[in-house]
C-alpha cells in the first residue's frame, strides 16, 4: 500500500471513529437512548421525550465537543510545531490562563453572569494574551524558545491575578468555578455558534501555514534556503493556534491534554507532514473530547464527571509515557 493510500485509510478511519463517539454521545446518559430512537430524534424528530432530550440536550453538547475537540487538537499541532516541543500544549502562549483572566474580569468588573456573556471576554482575552506573547517575544526573532518562555511567564502572571481576584471575591469564584472546571455540560446551543467563526479561521489559517511549518522543522536557515517565508508562516500559526485555543477554551473551559496527546497519535499514524497530522488530529481530537464526556455521564451514575477531569485522568498516564519513551514523543 502506497503512503498517500494508507495516509487516506487512517483519515477515513479517524472519521469513523469520531462518527461513533458523536452517536454514543446522542445515546448514552442517566437515561439511554436506543440508536433508533436517536436516528429518529435527529432526521425525524416528533415530541417524544427521547426526541425531546435528544434535540435539546445531546445534540448541542455534541455539537460543541466536536468543534471544541477538532479546534484543541489542530491547536496542539501548531503549538508543538512552532515550539518544536513535543510537549507542548495549546496553553503555551498562555492564552487559556488569558481566557481565564477574561472571564474574571467578565464576572468581576462588568457583571456578567451568563455563559454566552463569559465568551466574548474569553475570546477577547485569549487573542490579547496571544497577541502580547507574540510581540514581547519578536525582539528576539521570536524563536520557539522565546515563544515558550514568554508564553510560559505570561500564563503564570495571568493565573496569579486570576487567583488573587478569586481569593477576595466569594461571588466571582462561585460563577467562575462553574466554567473552569472544563466540560460540555451546560452549555447554551448558541455558544457554539458564537465560537465557530473564530474556530473556522483558525482551521483555515492552519491549514494555510502548514506547508511552511514543514519546512520550518528542518529549521530557519533551511527553511529560508527552501524559499519559506518564517516569519510570514510563523505569524499565520501562532495566530491560528491562539484563535483555536481562545475559542474553544471560552465556550468549554479549559480542557487539558487534548491538544497534547491527541497530535502524537496522528503523527504515529500519518508522519509529520503538517497537512496530513492536521486533517487526522481534527476528527481524533473531536473524537477524544466526545468519547471523553460520554465516559464521565456513565463512570459514576447517576452523577456526573466533567470531560476535562477525564481528559486528565486519561492523558496523565499518556504523558508518563511520552516522557519516557522519547521516540515515541518524536516520531
Amino acid at each position: 500500500m502506497s503512503e498517500r493510500r494508507r495516509r487516506v485509510v487512517v483519515l477515513v478511519g479517524a472519521c469513523v471513529v469520531l462518527g461513533v463517539t458523536a452517536v454514543l454521545s446522542l445515546a448514552v446518559g442517566n437515561l439511554g437512548i436506543p440508536v433508533r430512537d436517536v436516528w429518529q430524534a435527529v432526521f425525524r424528530p416528533d415530541d417524544s421525550a427521547h426526541s425531546l432530550i435528544v434535540r435539546t440536550q445531546r445534540v448541542p453538547r455534541t455539537v460543541l465537543g466536536i468543534v471544541a475537540g477538532a479546534a484543541l487538537g489542530a491547536a496542539g499541532v501548531l503549538m508543538q510545531s512552532l515550539t518544536r516541543n513535543p510537549l507542548a500544549d495549546p496553553r503555551v502562549m498562555g492564552v487559556s490562563s488569558g481566557a481565564s483572566l477574561g472571564v474574571v474580569v467578565a464576572i468581576t468588573v462588568v457583571g456578567v453572569d451568563t455563559l454566552p456573556g463569559y465568551v466574548w471576554f474569553g475570546i477577547g482575552g485569549a487573542l490579547a494574551s496571544g497577541f502580547l506573547v507574540y510581540v514581547l517575544a519578536a525582539r528576539t526573532g521570536r524563536s520557539p524558545v522565546t515563544l515558550a518562555l514568554v508564553g510560559a511567564a505570561l500564563n503564570a502572571s495571568f493565573g496569579a491575578v486570576v487567583i488573587a481576584i478569586l481569593t477576595v471575591d466569594a461571588q466571582t469564584f462561585d460563577q467562575y468555578r462553574f466554567w473552569v472546571i472544563g466540560s460540555l455540560v451546560g452549555r447554551p446551543a448558541g455558544v457554539t455558534g458564537q465560537v465557530l467563526p473564530f474556530i473556522v479561521v483558525g482551521l483555515v489559517l492552519a491549514v494555510v501555514s502548514a506547508r511552511g511549518l514543514d519546512a520550518l522543522a528542518l529549521g530557519d536557515d533551511v527553511a529560508v534556503g527552501l524559499g519559506g517565508r518564517v516569519a510570514a508562516t510563523r505569524f499565520t500559526a501562532a495566530a491560528g493556534a491562539v484563535l483555536l485555543t481562545g475559542a474553544a477554551v471560552s465556550a468549554t473551559g479549559p480542557i487539558g491534554f487534548v491538544g497534547l496527546a491527541v497530535p502524537h497519535f496522528a503523527r504515529a499514524l500519518v508522519g509529520s507532514d503538517h497537512r496530513w497530522l492536521l486533517a487526522v488530529s481534527v476528527p481524533l481530537g473531536a473524537a477524544f473530547l466526545l468519547a471523553s464526556d460520554v465516559i464521565g455521564r456513565v463512570v459514576i451514575l447517576p452523577d456526573e464527571v466533567r470531560a476535562g477531569v477525564i481528559t486528565a485522568v486519561v492523558g496523565a498516564p499518556i504523558l508518563l509515557v511520552l516522557v519516557r519513551r522519547p521516540k515515541l514523543v518524536l516520531a
